[in-house]
């Protein structure tokens, strides 16, 4: 469990965090990969899954009881957690119960329910149990599958970002101090986590001027000849040239974990001790370098938004405000004492649901995936805390606190986030309102029904056909639906390089796809607008796709720039109609202008990225069975890949590591044999 005082994780010896953290990994796996519809425990199949029968019209409220009570009839009253299931196979509710059997059973009083719930039961056709051990590890298992099938009647929380960390390496005589996402594989310290990139960048900089670690990769310092950059501007000791012994580098690094991990007035005092008695022995320029550390530690601290010195230490604080029917959660991570940033979220329910209900939820979701901090500041009480805080502490292999201030400095802070929150809800609220309106003016200015849901932007990218790639983003009523963009390559004979080729290729696979997918048109993945980047002859290619698939109610926009490329004198044109410029101060014109470049912009990056990624891959890399070392060997040997595939057999065969059969194959690859 990474924690605020950097954990030292060595891969080699602690692949699974070791003791009762390594078992609860275990289980979890058990709970992520078990097949659905068995007890974890003794894998012995649970009640058979009674599926209604779908008719004409839409599943009644009777045919949902019927399925409950039909599956009651054989299920446990065991721990675990229960999926409905709708028409087309989808969970839209996923519950974990202490008692299985009487937690159903409450679903078939129709005259409790509330109106939400009565849909919920007259839309299941379906459902799936699995059993567990105790109740914790039913909520465990509840989280994940919220998160893996997003159910609509549940509290459902959007996050697909994870969280970035400082990495001090340890697998290197001289440390490296960089930034790091993903899994906690390499060897080394690590802190955070941290809101966002910005915090852990600026961070850096200043622990590199503070404590004068190097953040260049191993590769670099390996090749270095001589001081880079950073040592010039002084936030670099040069290790890679020997300006620095290796003990005096370990003697910097231990600072700088210590400053890290809470022991900051410890470091500084210590540097103000170091600074006073060079001065005194007339070493100004060791003084004034000490001076210039103590500054960049003063630094890092003075960027708090929210003191918590001697109230904090390990902590997370979550709060959440609530109005007109949305919500949002304010997290503040709080390590070491000192405030790592904070992100706002949103979570989906309805909009009846209570404050507790909503936390308990997030809190469930949102450490599925994340290490969980000794303690919980929450805003609000959260139904089953106790059950909550076991599952955490099992997650995390401690005790966790789930704790709700009344008073004092620990209250100051949880108002301060909600303040947060209250803000942020109403900037998404008022961002909410003038996005409506944009696609009010959209659906108006093309003559659509009602205002998308769902616009397509599509372009394409490449230098003289080479590297082609077709990319399309998505944009709705919340903005840019990120996890919706997509990439084509494009891989037909002859399309690269040509727009219109292209174009109708993406547009053959993105359609053909979704009617294979979702036919019915029920799953969201049809688009309400699609707009193209280019003219007439684009739109053209794109409509007679469209014809040979069988779509003719799709909208279809492209747009383009006029003669001299400048923005504000776009035309659109649209099948069968009239090509027409908008108003330049239009803003619905400044928001497709918006959309256009964003398509523009994710193009564009792709294309670099293929392209880049090509550059750097080698012919040899093609050939099977030449690994890293048997490529370097040949690169040493010969200089350059186009050297290696001009080579003779015999030449091939006297490099060291290269037998005769793998020299045929080198030789035979290179000519076609």
């Amino acid at each position: 469990m990474t924690m605020a005082k950097g954990v030292f994780i060595d891969p080699k010896k602690d692949k699974s965090g070791g003791g009762k953290r390594a078992a609860m990994s275990r289980r979890e796996t058990v709970l992520r990969e078990e097949p659905e519809g068995y007890d974890i425990g003794t894998k012995v199949p649970t009640a058979p899954i009674l599926e209604a029968q779908e008719g004409d019209d839409a599943v009644s409220l009777e045919r949902g009881l019927s399925v409950l009570r039909s599956n009651l009839k054989h299920m446990p009253l065991d721990p675990g957690v229960y999926r409905m299931i709708d028409a087309r196979g989808d969970p839209i509710y996923v519950g974990k119960a202490r008692q299985l059997k009487k937690r159903v059973t409450n679903y078939t009083h129709i005259d409790r329910l509330p109106y939400r719930l009565r849909r919920m039961v007259a839309e299941t056709c379906s459902m799936e149990i699995v059993v567990t051990h105790t109740e914790v590890e039913a909520l465990l298992l509840e989280s994940n599958l919220i998160k893996r099938f997003s159910p609509r009647y549940n509290v459902l929380l959007r996050d697909d970002k994870s969280f970035p960390y400082i990495l001090l390496t340890g697998d290197h005589g001289f440390p490296q101090i960089a930034k790091h996402r993903g899994a906690h594989k390499r060897k080394g310290y690590y802190f955070g986590p941290f809101a966002s990139a910005h915090l852990v960048n600026r961070t850096v900089t200043s622990l590199e001027k503070a404590f004068l670690l190097r953040s260049c990769s191993d590769a670099d310092f390996a090749t270095r000849q001589r001081p880079c950059l950073k040592y010039q501007i002084k936030r670099c000791s040069a290790p890679c040239v020997g300006k620095v012994t290796e003990e005096d580098y370990a003697d910097l690094v231990t600072d700088a974990r210590e400053y890290l991990s809470g022991a900051s007035r410890k470091v500084q005092d210590q540097l103000a001790k170091d600074m006073e008695v060079a001065a005194e022995n007339l070493q100004f320029e060791r003084a004034a370098k000490l001076r210039d550390r103590l500054r960049a530690m003063t630094a890092i601290q003075t960027h708090q938004d929210i003191n918590v010195a001697g109230v904090l230490e390990n902590a997370d604080v979550i709060a959440l405000h609530q109005e007109g029917g949305m919500s949002c959660v304010q997290v503040f991570f709080f390590r070491a004492g000192r405030n790592y940033g904070n992100r706002a979220y949103f979570p989906s329910h309805d909009k009846s649901a209570e404050p507790g209900t909503i936390l308990g939820a997030f809190i469930g979701q949102f450490y599925d995936d994340k290490p969980v901090p000794p303690h919980l500041m929450l805003s609000h009480s959260v139904e089953e805390s106790e059950l909550l805080a076991q599952a955490l502490a099992e997650k995390a292999g401690r005790k966790v606190e789930l704790l709700v201030p009344q008073r004092g400095a620990k209250r100051d802070v949880l108002k301060s986030a909600q303040r947060n929150a209250e803000e942020a809800l109403k900037r998404r609220q008022a961002e909410s309102s003038t996005q409506l309106k944009l696609l009010r003016g959209v659906a108006e200015q093309f003559g659509l029904d009602s205002p998308p849901n769902r616009i397509e932007v599509y372009d394409n990218s490449h230098i003289q056909g080479a590297h082609a790639i077709g990319a399309m983003i998505c944009a709705g009523p919340d903005g840019f639906m990120k996890n919706s963009y997509r990439k084509y390559d494009i891989k037909r004979d002859g399309a690269a390089g040509d727009d219109f080729a292209m174009m109708r290729e993406v547009f053959e696979r993105r359609f053909a796809r979704a009617i294979k997918e979702d036919p019915d048109r029920e799953k969201g993945q049809w688009p309400d607008l699609v707009l193209i980047d280019g003219g007439i002859g684009q739109l053209n290619a794109v409509v007679d796709v469209m014809k040979d698939l069988g779509i003719d109610d799709v909208p279809l926009v492209s747009i383009a720039k006029g003669p001299d490329r400048d923005a504000g004198r776009e035309w659109f044109y649209l099948p069968g109609q009239q090509e027409f410029q908008m108003e330049s101060r239009d803003p619905v014109l400044y928001y497709l202008q918006r959309l256009r470049d964003e398509a523009h912009r994710f193009a564009i990056g792709t294309h670099r990225a293929k392209r880049s990624a090509a550059i750097k891959k080698s012919p040899l890399d093609d050939i099977a069975g030449i690994g890293p070392g048997r490529k370097k060997a040949l690169l040493h040997h010969f200089g350059s890949a186009r050297a290696v595939s001009r080579a003779g057999l015999t030449d091939l065969e006297r490099v060291d590591g290269i037998s005769k059969a793998v020299a045929q194959k080198i030789y035979d690859h290179f000519h076609d044999l």
